[in-house]
């Protein structure tokens, strides 16, 4: 019996599987969640007018190569149990070309868990499909209530999220360096399979209503078949516009937007979202009960939309979350939105030592760029040697902000909090872990400086290599 040899040549691109995945993602997500197709039609509707009316901003994205990123960028969350979650979770992204950057602490927010961004990591990879997936593992050491932890340990132990046939795939793609088209297919269709939403839920109502009392993530990552996916999110060019036209789309918005102030140029990234959801879900029965179902419902699912600035160094990065800091010992902002215009005049006004011009910004070395000839650098280009800034003011060297692509623990902490209430904070002492986080992820996380500084001097050395 003859074997089959599967050659590169027959191997689908992760990027190609990347992409195939995130349009069924959001086909899913809109079906099961009918506002955020109304979400995602608001975004285009303001980043169309947006560029209509800023012709110079559609052309530097244009020149950038950043203008067919902006309507199908998405991002998506979920929420694992154990660490044999996480570690498949982390070989079934591989398959698509997506890696684990950063390390993010979210129980100083009062939020019981820690977590990585999946994400592709190079930038033709990022210019392809940059979608992403925030995926966050919960803490059950941080919950005081030993019995209710030792509980959902077991309920976490006795689930299996992914199907038979992914982890096959998964497998395969790992043995073979890939998949072809038609696995690949099958692959995106059987990994679905674990961030759809289940309204059936895995434990009684009174273990829910423990678990959802000492957090509600927790009763929301504990109590299902498998982390469905609680929201995706389109990229917008103007999230004020967003926020402010949401209510007349009959979407109710968070009161704060989350980040920086609003600014010419944009840094890091900004988030607003729309309420979770309240669905209706069935819980076992108890014998005393009959046995059988009971309706109940579940909150947790919502709609975000972000708005991605520049990505700042090291340094711009802590002057970012010193300023970010004092804006919010001026006033720290509530979950109700009750004090939400004081808040942001107190931002803005903390953030005003910022530089807020691209030169500015590149400058004092706060952000990344990426360096390219311009039309003519291209005609003359530039001899052995020659000087970067020399290139720059003569016109022969452009330089774009970076796109960040990865996220904030407190702007992450504070979508959490408005979408749980403010009832569900709780006093976990702040306790980052990232050696127990990699040691269950199975490898190390990747740091989002290191790569956004290769952009950086790969496109410098490309200009002054150019001939």
């Amino acid at each position: 019996m003859s074997v089959q040899t599967i050659t590169s040549a027959d191997l689908t691109s992760p990027d190609a599987i990347r992409t195939l995945f995130s349009t069924s993602m959001s086909e899913m997500y809109r079906t099961e969640v009918p506002a955020y197709q109304t979400l995602v039609e608001l975004v285009e509707e303001v980043n169309a007018a947006l560029l209509a009316a800023d012709p110079a901003e559609r052309h530097r994205l244009d020149a950038a190569g950043g203008l067919n990123r902006i309507t199908e960028e998405r991002h998506g969350a979920i929420r694992l149990g154990t660490a044999d979650e996480l570690s498949t979770m982390r070989r079934l992204f591989a398959v698509m070309g997506m890696q684990p950057v950063g390390y993010y602490d979210l129980s100083e927010a009062g939020v019981p868990v820690h977590s990585t961004a999946f994400r592709p990591v190079d930038g033709e990879a990022l210019s392809r499909n940059p979608f992403r997936v925030f995926t966050s593992l919960l803490r059950l050491d941080l919950i005081a209530d030993e019995a209710l932890r030792q509980e959902a340990e077991k309920v976490l132990a006795a689930r299996s999220i992914f199907t038979p046939g992914c982890l096959a795939l998964i497998e395969k793609a790992e043995a073979d360096g890939g998949l072809d088209e038609e696995d690949a297919g099958r692959f995106v269709a059987e990994a679905l399979e674990t961030f759809r939403w289940h309204s059936r839920a895995n434990v009684p109502l009174d273990l829910y209503n423990r678990l959802h009392d000492a957090h509600r993530l927790i009763a929301d990552v504990v109590s299902f078949k498998g982390p469905h996916i609680n929201h995706l999110t389109p990229r917008t060019l103007d999230i004020d516009a967003v926020q402010r036209l949401m209510p007349e789309k009959g979407i109710a918005p968070k009161a704060v937007v989350e980040g920086p102030p609003t600014r010419r140029c944009p840094i890091l990234l900004r988030q607003t979202s729309f309420k979770a959801l309240s669905e209706p879900v069935d819980f076992q029965a108890s014998d005393s009960e009959g046995g059988g179902w009971r309706s109940g419902v579940h909150t947790a699912r919502f709609g975000e939309i972000e708005q991605r600035g520049i990505a700042l160094t090291p340094k711009g990065r802590t002057l970012y979350d010193t300023l970010l800091q004092d804006s919010r010992r001026l006033v720290a902002p509530a979950a109700d939105g009750s004090n939400a215009a004081q808040y942001m005049a107190a931002l803005q006004e903390v953030f005003a030592p910022f530089p807020d011009s691209w030169d500015g910004i590149r400058r004092e070395g706060l952000g990344y760029f990426s360096y390219s000839l311009t039309e003519a650098g291209r005609r003359t280009p530039p001899t052995p040697g020659a000087d970067l800034e020399t290139l720059i003011e003569s016109g022969a060297v452009r330089f774009d902000p970076v796109v960040y692509e990865d996220f904030l623990p407190v702007s992450a902490a504070g979508i959490f909090q408005s979408n749980l209430g403010d009832e569900a904070r709780q006093d976990f002492a702040a306790s980052p872990n990232q050696q127990r986080f990699e040691a269950d992820l199975g490898a190390a996380v990747l740091n989002p400086f290191d790569l956004y500084a290769e952009i950086e001097r790969a496109s410098i050395a490309a200009c002054l290599a150019a001939k």
